[in-house]
């Protein structure tokens, strides 16, 4: 189904353009807002890393800036098309679209990753990062999204969209909608709690290497989670240096090519947590035991530089876990 409506913007024609496929099992949808003809635009490499609530003006303004105002893409496995009005009413870009591909047939379309490899800016929206994994990993979609990024295109997610920009991910493959009851304790009561399901090298973004991302951090008291999955990367031996950048709710950290980042927002801002040890206990159905666990918080206006991996604006501290329990260096023993 193609249908287009016009309508008088000044000297420019803007359009809107809804296609669905359901050809050969596929079953995408595209809405565009903008010009029908891709631009070609000068980007700059960049990340926006957005922790879920609240969308962050700041954050869009500055990836359409890294676009070069050329065609700004929102990709989703459900939904609908809320992000074309908000980000064209924020920007100006030749286009604005979203590229809703809900399963992995339409994932194997290759019309699909042509509409992506033809995207100056790309933002993955929230929802339920299971169905980006089940539904893209492995597929034209991965290698589109992955090109795209190897040409310094910019990149951003918010929520379940952050949750899959690092090399290691929390799948959430065993839920049936969200991880949202996946809770701290389960986790540090049991870093092999069957829903611990991690994944890793999806997507590949140079300064997240090495990295694995959370967002809604400090509301729904990820801290606990978030060490569990850093403890179960180094004792499955997928690193043994592993890193997170967690970010809360109305925050984002907006990250520049050279590593070199900045939070934004009205939230409670970034975590960046490293262990400077292996865990001392992570086995199935025991606590978890792990020491000397470094963290920076960074509230708005903060900087953090991931490549030297310190921050400026902030406040360090540590953080140590014995039989499943947290004790932080901060006074009264707050973690967040």
């Amino acid at each position: 189904m193609f249908h287009t409506k016009a309508r008088n913007a000044g000297v420019m024609l803007f359009v809107l353009l809804i296609f669905s496929s359901e050809s050969l099992g596929s079953s995408y949808h595209y809405i565009r807002l903008g010009h029908t003809e891709d631009a070609t635009t000068i980007t700059t490499a960049g990340v926006a890393m957005m922790g879920g609530g609240d969308d962050i003006d700041e954050a869009f303004r500055w990836l359409c800036q890294k676009g070069g105002g050329g065609d700004f893409l929102i990709l989703r496995a459900r939904g609908d098309d809320e992000y074309n009005s908000y980000v064209n009413g924020l920007c100006k870009t030749n286009s604005v679209s979203t590229l809703i591909i809900p399963d992995r047939e339409s994932a194997q379309d290759t019309a699909v990753a042509d509409i992506i490899r033809h995207a100056e800016a790309i933002f993955i929206a929230g929802g339920d990062q299971a169905r980006y994994v089940n539904f893209w990993k492995g597929t034209p979609v991965e290698s589109a999204i992955n090109d795209q990024i190897a040409a310094a295109r910019p990149i951003g997610g918010t929520s379940a969209g952050l949750a899959i920009l690092g090399q290691f991910a929390y799948g959430a493959l065993n839920d049936k909608e969200d991880d949202k009851d996946l809770s701290s304790q389960q986790v540090l009561q049991n870093p092999f709690f069957d829903r611990v399901t991690l994944v890793r090298e999806f997507l590949k973004i140079p300064r997240l290497q090495n990295t694995i991302t959370d967002s809604h951090f400090a509301k729904r008291d990820r801290m606990g989670r978030t060490l569990g999955f850093l403890a179960r990367l180094m004792q499955d031996g997928w690193s043994s240096d592993p890193r997170e950048v967690a970010i809360d709710e109305k925050s984002a950290v907006l990250v520049e090519a050279d590593g070199k980042a900045t939070i934004v927002g009205s939230g409670h801002g970034a975590y960046f947590i490293h262990p400077t040890q292996a865990p001392k206990m992570c086995q199935a159905g025991a606590p978890l035991t792990f020491e000397a666990i470094d963290v920076f918080h960074a509230p708005a206006h903060g900087h953090f530089d991931l490549t030297q991996w310190a921050g400026q604006g902030g406040e360090s501290y540590s953080l140590t876990v014995r039989q499943g329990t947290i004790r932080s260096s901060k006074a009264r023993n707050a973690i967040y």
